[in-house]
């Protein structure tokens, strides 16, 4: 069967727009030997168990990391893709050929966009875990990132190397969150599968209805004037993606999203607390970081809007604020609750208002210790 999206446009295309500037002298074997002693770091500042085996640090160029997402992103994207041109009769294989290419150039131009700015990434595939994770370092970008925000470039390398090895604790520690993210993407691509799929043809719609086909209120049209200032005024409020979806997917990507932001704002609380203790310059690389993502060029902040790219860079704010708060409330353990199980994961609204997060969890903790007395069953003495 032939692939519905092109892979092989994608990686040039993506290659093309990213470009291939020097790594800048950025190795891994340098940082290799610290790795699992940041782990360890990571382990006892958390309270998660380190991992009995670390995915060894790996520098790779803007082409490799764009190859290494296009073969995450293939069992994601590929089912949505084979939908094309199931209907078009004669026309389905020119036509699934040509909508394969625009897809390849669609997801070749974004990895290459997304390859010029990411640092660093702990590559987990969702929906195969026969595929080992890796831990991969940027290094043109860090190298990069080093000179622009005049930062120590080792020093930079060596604290986004502490948040990569904070999400391979993360999912070492809840070996159930790997399979509990692929389930509602699984259910958010079968959504997707149904609504590119459409509704299935009925011969006697015309007859039942009395309506000519035309008119069969199942068939797309344009929208009426009202419909498009409405779609525009939601865009514009980076509301694109969400009316793509539609209300029950995004209530999918919603919970997406929160496990996300408690991902990567854990990650971003902790590798402020562990990096404080072996990177002399921690606070100037936290305001450069900062002021990194503040002052993203127009075109990006476009982008990011109208795609929903800018949830990414809220899911850092949002989720790290959250773990503050709960740290400076219970500590560093009463955060680590929230990797015990799926039923643990902050809600939308507990992120915002973490508060809420600590009574519910410290109820059902409660509760659990309540039950567990009263349904011990004391030894029978003689």
């Amino acid at each position: 069967m032939v692939d519905a999206i092109d892979w092989r446009a994608a990686q040039r295309i993506g290659e093309r727009i990213a470009g291939s500037p020097p790594d800048g002298g950025v190795r891994a074997g340098s940082l290799e030997p610290l790795a699992h002693d940041f782990a360890k770091r990571v382990s006892a500042y958390s309270g998660l168990p380190a991992p009995s085996e670390l995915p060894a640090l790996e520098t790779v160029d803007r082409p490799e990391w764009i190859a290494a997402n296009l073969r995450t992103m293939r069992p994601l994207l590929g089912p949505l893709g084979e939908r094309v041109g199931e209907r078009a009769g004669p026309l389905a294989g020119p036509l699934r050929s040509a909508t394969g290419f625009l897809l390849g150039a669609q997801v070749g131009a974004l990895t290459g966009v997304l390859s010029q700015r990411v640092l660093g990434q702990y590559d987990l595939a969702l929906l195969d875990d026969s595929v080992a994770p890796r831990l991969l370092l940027l290094a043109p970008n860090l190298a990069l990132t080093a000179r622009n925000l005049g930062v120590d470039r080792d020093e930079l390398v060596a604290w986004v190397a502490i948040h990569e090895i904070t999400h391979a604790v993360q999912f070492s520690a809840a070996p159930w969150l790997r399979d509990h993210l692929g389930g509602l993407l699984r259910e958010l691509i079968e959504g997707l599968q149904v609504t590119l799929g459409g509704p299935s043809p009925d011969p006697g719609q015309g007859a039942e209805t009395g309506k000519p086909a035309a008119e069969d209120p199942r068939r797309p049209r344009l929208p009426d004037p009202g419909e498009l200032l409405q779609l525009l005024d939601r865009a514009r409020r980076g509301e694109l993606l969400r009316l793509t979806l539609g209300e029950d997917r995004w209530q999918l990507v919603e919970r997406l999203q929160a496990a996300m932001s408690l991902i990567e704002g854990h990650a971003e609380h902790t590798m402020d607390a562990v990096g404080a203790d072996v990177l002399p310059s921690l606070p100037r690389l936290r305001t450069a970081l900062n002021r990194r993502r503040e002052t993203r060029p127009l075109p990006w902040r476009v982008l990011e809007r109208l795609l929903g790219l800018e949830l990414k860079l809220r899911q850092y704010e949002t989720g790290r604020r959250f773990c503050d708060a709960i740290v400076a409330d219970g500590g560093p353990q009463a955060l680590a609750g929230a990797w015990s199980e799926a039923a643990a994961l902050p809600t939308m609204e507990e992120l915002q208002q973490p508060a809420k997060w600590l009574r519910r969890t410290r109820a059902h903790r409660g509760a659990s210790r309540t039950k567990a007395s009263r349904t011990h069953v004391p030894p029978v003495t003689s």
